[in-house]
């Protein structure tokens, strides 16, 4: 079902005025048509326009019902008997057919996102009938379909990463609705249909990139390891779930804008494993720094005393001095060296 613009209506300020002055009219008519019967002097012209009257007053409430007002960003898709005729798009004051119905089935819906947030204290009203205090829900009134851009967030997702490690990851959907009719008669409701394929498209996402960087893993698909992950490629996986998620959403003439992760981390039970791990990891790169700046060390200091001819050494004093010199400069304290008075052999 394609969206069909109804153009051409926004002459409600007219409909109402002209709908107001008929009820004043019928009132007048029907007052005078009281008093004309009461003395006996109305024709049967002035019984059947009373009669028009009192049916007006009874029933003329109804071309109120054809008054719409919408406001910037804002779309309401009409049914007739159960026939979409068409959507309402942009600010004014329109007036349509009154038996006409909108239609809007996530209008009740709340997923805590950008234009669904609202006090429910604020939404209900107080209603006093024959001295008992009811609560009459205003949201439950509006069907009215939001064209703006709106932020989805849904909650914290555990998943697995390739390798198996659990993860939590939550993402913000930025989306708005491209096509009413789509949104409305292709899914049941297309909120709670955008928030589980979001949930899915993390999930399938997910699993396909290692939490940190990995050797001999390939999360690009070419057959070749690289160096994708989910904490340094943010930006190549939160494009892939958008595309993942428009991919999804696009048969409920919903687009997606954008999508970026706002949270990730190694799930609770196996954090303080994997931050020993990164410890453990970060100590050996020192270690490894600091050894390869000693061995330069050690062969510039061999290097200058052969050049200065300062002392001459055989394999097994350049042997010992290699590794008094690799233990002074790798250790974690410092060096108490022991003082040789004597020879120096």
């Amino acid at each position: 079902m394609k969206e069909k613009e109804i153009r051409g209506h926004k002459y409600g300020m007219a409909a109402l005025i002209i709908i107001t002055l008929l009820y004043v009219c019928a009132c007048f008519t029907t007052i005078i048509g009281a008093v004309g019967m009461d003395s006996e002097a109305g024709g049967p012209g002035n019984v059947l326009l009373f009669i028009v009257s009192i049916l007006y007053l009874c029933f003329g409430w109804v071309f109120y019902l054809g008054l719409k007002i919408l406001k910037p960003g804002e779309a309401l898709v009409l049914t007739l008997f159960g026939k979409y005729i068409g959507t309402l798009k942009g600010d004014g004051f329109f007036f349509v057919n009154p038996f006409c119905t909108a239609v809007n089935p996530a209008a009740e819906t709340k997923l805590g996102q950008s234009g669904d947030i609202a006090d429910n204290s604020k939404s209900k009203l107080p209603l006093v009938i024959s001295g008992t205090s009811m609560n009459l829900d205003t949201s439950m009134k509006n069907k009215k379909i939001s064209l703006k851009v709106m932020t989805l967030s849904n909650s914290r997702q555990k998943v697995n990463d390739i390798l198996g490690n659990p993860v939590e990851i939550a993402v913000a959907v930025m989306w708005r609705v491209t096509d009413t009719a789509k949104a409305v008669f292709a899914v049941d409701n297309y909120k709670e249909y955008l928030s589980l394929q979001c949930d899915t498209a993390v999930r399938n996402v997910v699993k396909l990139y290692p939490y940190d960087v990995t050797e001999n893993v390939d999360t690009t698909g070419d057959g070749q390891a690289d160096d994708g992950s989910l904490r340094g490629s943010t930006e190549l996986v939160a494009g892939k779930i958008m595309q993942e998620i428009q991919g999804k959403v696009a048969d409920a003439g919903i687009e997606i804008v954008d999508a970026r992760i706002t949270y990730l981390a190694y799930a609770p039970e196996i954090a303080a494993a994997m931050l020993q791990r990164q410890q453990a990891a970060a100590v050996v790169d020192a270690r490894k720094l600091i050894v390869d700046g000693a061995v330069g060390m050690v062969e510039l200091a061999l290097e200058r005393l052969n050049e200065k001819e300062l002392v001459e050494l055989d394999e097994e004093r350049k042997a010992a001095m290699v590794s008094n010199l690799l233990v002074v400069l790798c250790g974690n304290h410092d060096a108490q060296p022991v003082v040789n008075s004597g020879s120096l052999y």
